[in-house]
């Protein structure tokens, strides 16, 4: 071999030479996988009332309160929260899915129903006998007393009143009364309004009727005398 091939091949060992022992790059690192896309959590449809959402559903009142321990009898008027007072026709026994339940059975003539309630489930219920002449006395207190108008959605006040109507308690029922009458049978009442309106003070009515054992107009009139006078 001439000393010109040698040279170059000596050339060519030293360069590849360091190449070979040059130190290999370090391999990419994996790139972190995408996040999925983030939802947000399904919402509870909105609570309407008459066509306008009433919001987030919260709680409009404490839990009713159970009524208290009451022995019921026939002939007895009773309060039933979601249902005004009834009268009790008789307390029977009947078997009722292979089982013997004691039963307070209550009619109420002007909506034409009678309902059945187990003797265990009364207080929970809520069923109660009727407020004492001196408890309803507290009662139109309250109904003679200065209107408390909340300052938010009528929907939302709404929900509130008709919660004090179906919870019972005759006071409540006349704060409802109380604070609506301002604009009863004015033109600026909505329909919605009207409609509470008449059903608390029906309710009321009712309660008054059977304590004083008249009829429910005369009760009606009595109680309006009540709300006008000084």
């Amino acid at each position: 071999m001439t000393e010109k091939a040698k040279s170059g091949a000596s050339s060519k060992a030293a360069k590849s030479e360091p190449e070979q022992n040059a130190p290999k790059p370090a391999p990419p690192s994996p790139k972190p996988a995408p996040k999925p896309p983030q939802t947000e959590a399904a919402q509870p449809a909105p609570v309407m009332h008459g066509g306008v959402p009433a919001g987030p559903i919260r709680p409009l009142a404490p839990p009713r309160a159970p009524a208290k321990a009451e022995v019921f009898k026939a002939g007895d008027y009773v309060v039933y929260p979601t249902h005004g007072v009834g009268k009790v026709d008789r307390i029977a026994t009947e078997e009722i899915a292979g089982h013997k339940l004691e039963l307070i059975c209550i009619t109420f003539d002007e909506n034409r129903m009678t309902l059945r309630v187990p003797t265990t489930k009364a207080r929970s219920a809520g069923l109660r006998k009727l407020t004492s002449r001196k408890g309803f006395d507290e009662v139109l207190t309250v109904l003679k007393g200065r209107a408390r108008i909340k300052r938010t959605m009528w929907s939302r006040r709404a929900q509130e009143y008709e919660a004090k109507i179906n919870s019972g308690d005759p006071a409540a029922i006349a704060e409802v009364v109380r604070d609506l009458h301002r604009n009863a049978g004015q033109p600026d009442q909505s329909f919605s309004e009207r409609q509470i309106y008449e059903s608390a003070l029906d309710r009321l009515a009712a309660e008054y009727a059977a304590l004083e054992q008249i009829d429910k107009p005369a009760a009606i009139e009595k109680l309006l005398a009540h709300l006008k006078s000084d």
